[in-house]
């Protein structure tokens, strides 16, 4: 489904500084947030698109409408939005979700968020969960201490340059010390209009020895002319405290999801990322997690499923600074019809982390002769005291497993499709409930069976 809901704004068009002035100035930013738009546009306009990795020259950046405002403020309740966008979120099955499972939730239409709530339990214990844009104005301090400063700057890379000069909406999270957080949060964005960009910004900060759970969700129509989706994710993890960040990615084919994710762990503190990523016809996402302080600890589980046409490029990184740190990474992919899924990931352990423990586990699935798996894991250790271990797998379907399942009476497709849901098993168990069944819905879709409802596409 493709809302007709219009925008009333004049927006200038193109990449320009009138642009970046235009955003900063209808959503009444202070002056420091306007520089840090100029110069992250000043850097990207010098800097080169990135020379490895999959091939990014059918991304028309010329012709892209890099801001698209839905023209409608920020609700509290679904029935006050605009009929067209109430009826996409709810075909997305975010209302229901939020009204039987979810803490709160915040949902964006393209460069704009829409709908923002947060349960009163919630509230009332201090945590705040804002979109990035009204979190800028309530809390311009919080916001100015963490915004691309340490974690991921906006020199990072071209396409952070450009987040930086262009981000709007997103989610803000702040959790008070020593407060868990017992009901998942959720933002789900939806980026509407043909050929263009959504630029969300990701903040949580969860404060000493507290704890949250946090979902997103993505997608968008199909069209012909290519989109851009180049979000950002930043992450603090302070002493003794936990996030979970679950990522459901189901753009539409002319998408290239160029998205950047980083978790900064203090001592004893824990992040855990689950990914997945079925859509968009170029994915480059690789998360990644510092981890600063003595036994900081990261955990990191992805399913890939790379169909025809398809280059998901993913992975995961972590960096160990400090001593007694550990970190997982067990990533899997699924290449079917031609589509093509790499691993690319790092290992980095620095001279002052010694005992460190890091272990990478990398499996891919072909379910035909014309897909690819490819990995390019790296590993820069520092450290005589470290325990490091890296394993990868690649194979096929046998057909002694589809010919037993075949002789219990299941057909050949299903034969496969009970495969391939048994070999994304680890990371769906991840998942709440609800979200483990609406992922295996959207495993079976990609499939070639065909369902509706949950976060599947909506076209």
């Amino acid at each position: 489904m493709i809302s007709t809901h219009t925008k009333e704004k004049t927006v200038p068009s193109g990449l320009s500084e009138e642009l970046v002035v235009y955003i900063s100035e209808s959503k009444k930013e202070p002056a420091w947030m306007l520089e840090k738009r100029l110069a992250a546009l000043a850097l990207y306009q010098k800097t080169p698109l990135p020379s490895w990795g999959p091939d990014l020259s059918g991304l028309d950046l010329e012709h892209m409408e890099y801001y698209a405002d839905p023209s409608v403020s920020e609700k509290d309740t679904w029935t006050e939005l605009p009929k067209e966008i109430a009826d996409t979120f709810d075909k997305l099955g975010i209302p229901k979700a939020e009204r039987e499972y979810l803490g709160g939730v915040g949902a964006q239409y393209d460069s704009g968020v829409v709908y923002h709530h947060l349960k009163k339990t919630l509230s009332d214990k201090g945590v705040i969960f804002e979109n990035m844009d009204v979190a800028l104005q309530k809390y311009p301090e919080l916001v100015q201490k963490y915004f691309m400063t340490e974690c991921v700057p906006a020199k990072d890379h071209k396409f952070t340059m450009l987040h930086g000069a262009l981000w709007s909406g997103g989610t803000f999270i702040y959790v008070p010390k020593g407060v868990s957080v017992d009901l998942p949060l959720q933002a789900y964005f939806w980026m509407n209009r043909r050929q263009s960009a959504q630029f969300e910004h990701t903040l949580i900060i969860a404060d000493e020895g507290a704890s949250v759970e946090y979902i997103e969700g993505c997608s968008a129509p199909r069209y012909n002319e290519s989109s851009l989706h180049a979000g950002c994710v930043e992450l603090f993890v302070l002493k003794g405290a936990k996030i979970k960040y679950i990522s459901i990615e189901n753009w539409s084919q002319n998408t290239y999801n160029l998205n950047t994710k980083r978790a900064i762990v203090s001592e004893d503190g824990e992040i855990k990322w689950v990914n997945g990523n079925m859509g968009s016809g170029v994915t480059m996402l690789y998360p990644s997690s510092v981890l600063i302080g003595e036994r900081a600890k990261s955990d990191n589980l992805g399913i890939v499923i790379a169909g025809r046409g398809q280059v998901q490029d993913t992975g995961a990184k972590v960096i160990h600074l400090a001593p007694h740190t550990s970190s997982t990474i067990h990533s899997r992919s699924i290449s079917k019809d031609g589509g093509v899924a790499n691993y690319r990931g790092l290992i980095k352990v620095a001279a002052k982390a010694p005992y460190t423990s890091s272990s990478l586990v990398c499996d891919s699935l072909l379910l035909d002769e014309h897909s690819k798996a490819n990995t390019y894991p790296a590993v820069e250790n520092s450290n005589d005291k470290v325990e490091i271990s890296h394993e990868a797998r690649i194979g096929r379907i046998g057909e002694q497993e589809i010919f037993y399942l075949e002789s219990r009476g299941l057909s050949e497709e299903d034969a496969v499709r009970l495969v391939v849901n048994g070999f994304a098993g680890p990371i769906i168990k991840e998942l709440p409930l609800e979200y483990a069944l609406e992922l295996n819905k959207i495993i079976e879709l990609e499939m070639g069976k065909e369902m509706s409802g949950g976060m599947n596409r909506v076209e």
